[in-house]
């Protein structure tokens, strides 16, 4: 225990040096997590190959308040895998010490900072150690009483109990304070127990700075036949007087003056270094999957909902694709993944309708070697925004599939219509947006996600479609498709999905007319295929776009902002949609073939 108070003292003059040295920070809300990380990572609990942090059988540590970042740094230096210099380039330019977690940093697990996240990122990687790999690692996630009021986080608590996930270890640094003064519960440890263990946890409550009840804690936790939540009464700034238990500093690093009154506070500081210790090692103890072949494909003229071809794609691939899992929320009959569940009932998830728990989820998955495919409502994939743009920072492999896209879903009305996903998406750092128009080609497309090495959305429609491809086609991602095209094409009309189908209707019509449309089908809107685009802007007047979503970051600006050309024409959903037949909501959104040629007539007189 002697050492631990030594280890606990170095740790706390880290925390003031490196946060005085970089000038903003949080101090006070590392101070107070002190003793609850000596004792988990260098009491013996926390068991951690530190030359290999990827090592499957690593115990996992997620700080989910990414704001005690300075801490986490702190105890690497302390193990010895960071010099105190580097730990005083904390939030500098060009430093892995980043103001919140990153992967810059190889001992954080996952980026963090948006609070409410940590734990189903921990679940996720808790159903990776329990299901798929059948590793004994733990999961820790560090969290704060502020977080507490997240929905997420009671989304991951539910989750978490269903799945019994026992090798999930939550610990609450309850120091009373937010940002602004006092949490809902304040020191109130027992208004989280009680809430926590309706849930089917079992709750610890502890004074988070005495080292015995800390040590029985995690010793009642990691021997927990459920997952285990360890509640710590803890003070704010602990260990320097004129920072304990005071309101108006959160996020404030103290100055020259008050860091060396903070140093006489806190004595003699011993430099040691110590080692934590390593796990066994062990080989995954995956279950052999038992493939179940997939013979599905499709004939031309065939009608077919992309929705249900994602369903029998992702079945279909998954002997090239053993690492997939696949985890939807509560519609696997509407989006389909249900055909991936009764072929491999053992890498499907049911998460629910919590869909930012599910994304989280993904992310630990992710994080642990799986390629999760992520399905619900496009809609619904909108709430999850947060957590998928977090995603990103995380160097996240994941695969998002939004069903039931736009207007087309028809009578179910606005609240079913995602009209905002594509441009969601595309607003990611290196995200990859698909959006299919037949079986075939959304076959293909799951394919070229599985092989990615990122995040991908791919978008799928409710209505069943035409097959239009043959299988010789293929799909690479930045791709598009010609699908009528003349040397006496006046226009160019550029569909994806369920405007596709109007477009070739609409050419069908002006054909009549003796006015040739060339057909694109955008079915990467990105990357996008510029050449292809550019060739068509160059060989004809004009550009149309048609889309079955709203016009702002969409497939029109998508279009526009890589041609820079004022000749490229937007038809997008701009009213307020209705409950109706798809087709008289295409026509009332002006995107169906009906609009299509009116577009078309009105440039014709424009440009002729």
């Amino acid at each position: 225990m002697k050492n631990l108070a030594e280890i606990a003292r170095l740790l706390r003059y880290y925390i003031l040096a490196a946060t005085t040295q970089a000038g903003s920070g949080h101090p006070t809300t590392c101070l107070s997590s002190v003793e609850l990380m000596t004792g988990l990572l260098f009491g013996g609990f926390f068991r951690f190959d530190s030359d290999n942090p990827d090592n499957p059988n690593n115990d996992r540590l997620i700080f989910s308040k990414g704001h005690a970042a300075p801490l986490l740094y702190s105890l690497w230096t302390v193990a010895g895998k960071l010099s105190e210099t580097e730990l005083l380039t904390l939030r500098k330019f060009g430093s892995s010490l980043e103001g919140h977690p990153t992967k810059s940093f190889p001992y954080a697990e996952a980026a963090t900072g948006s609070l409410g996240q940590g734990l189903s990122i921990g679940a996720g990687m808790a159903i990776n150690g329990k299901y798929i790999d059948r590793l004994p690692y733990k999961v820790f996630v560090l969290l704060g009483d502020s977080e507490m009021a997240e929905g997420s986080v009671w989304e991951a608590i539910q989750l978490a109990a269903y799945y019994k996930l026992n090798n999930l270890i939550g610990i609450i640094d309850v120091n009373r304070l937010g940002q602004r003064g006092e949490t809902m519960y304040g020191h109130d440890l027992e208004a989280y127990s009680k809430r926590i263990s309706s849930f089917g946890w079992k709750t610890i409550c502890i004074d988070g700075h005495n080292f015995d009840e800390i040590f029985k804690a995690y010793e009642e936790a990691i021997n927990s036949a459920i997952p285990a939540m360890i509640i710590a009464k803890t003070i704010k700034g602990k260990g320097i007087s004129f920072l304990e238990d005071r309101e108006g500093k959160h996020g404030v690093a103290l100055t020259e003056d008050e860091f060396k009154e903070a140093l006489k506070e806190l004595g003699e500081i011993k430099r040691i270094t110590v080692s934590v210790n390593k796990p066994e090692m062990l080989q995954p103890l995956s279950e052999s999957v038992t493939i179940k072949e997939v013979n599905k494909t499709y004939s031309i003229g065939e009608v077919v909902a992309t929705r249900r071809a994602y369903g029998e794609a992702v079945a279909k691939i998954f002997p090239e694709f053993p690492d997939i899992v696949v985890l939807d929320a509560e519609v696997c009959n509407s989006t389909y993944a249900e055909i991936f569940k009764k072929h491999y009932p053992d890498r499907f998830f049911e998460c629910f309708i919590a869909e930012q728990n599910m994304v989280g989820m993904a992310v630990g998955l992710s994080l642990r070697g799986q390629i999760p495919f992520v399905s619900t409502f496009a809609a619904f994939l909108t709430r999850t925004f947060d957590h998928i743009r977090m995603a990103q920072y995380s160097d996240a492999n994941i695969k998002f599939v939004g069903s039931h896209a736009g207007v087309s879903i028809g009578q179910d009305g606005p609240s079913q219509m995602g009209l905002e996903d594509i441009s969601m998406m595309r607003s990611i750092l290196n995200s990859v947006v698909l959006y299919p128009s037949d079986a075939v080609a959304t076959e293909k497309l799951v394919r070229e996600a599985a092989r990615y090495q990122g995040i991908v959305y791919i978008r799928t429609t409710r209505s069943a479609t035409p097959v239009i491809y043959s299988y010789d086609e293929e799909f690479p991602i930045g791709g598009a498709k010609v699908l009528r095209y003349s040397d006496d094409d006046w226009f160019s009309v550029i569909g994806a999905g369920i405007t596709l189908y109007e477009a070739l209707k609409a050419y069908v019509e002006l054909k009549k007319q003796g006015i040739f449309i060339r057909v694109i089908d955008l079915y990467s809107v990105k990357p996008i295929a510029r050449e292809i685009l550019k060739k068509a802007l160059n060989e004809t007047k004009a550009l149309i776009t048609v889309e079955d979503h709203y016009p702002s970051g969409g497939i029109g600006e998508a279009v526009m902002a890589e041609l820079g050309s004022d000749r490229v024409y937007s038809l997008a959903c701009r009213k307020v949609p209705k409950s109706g037949r798809p087709e008289e909501l295409l026509d009332y959104e002006e995107i169906s073939a009906k609009a299509i040629v009116g577009k078309v007539l009105e440039l014709k007189d424009k440009f002729f």
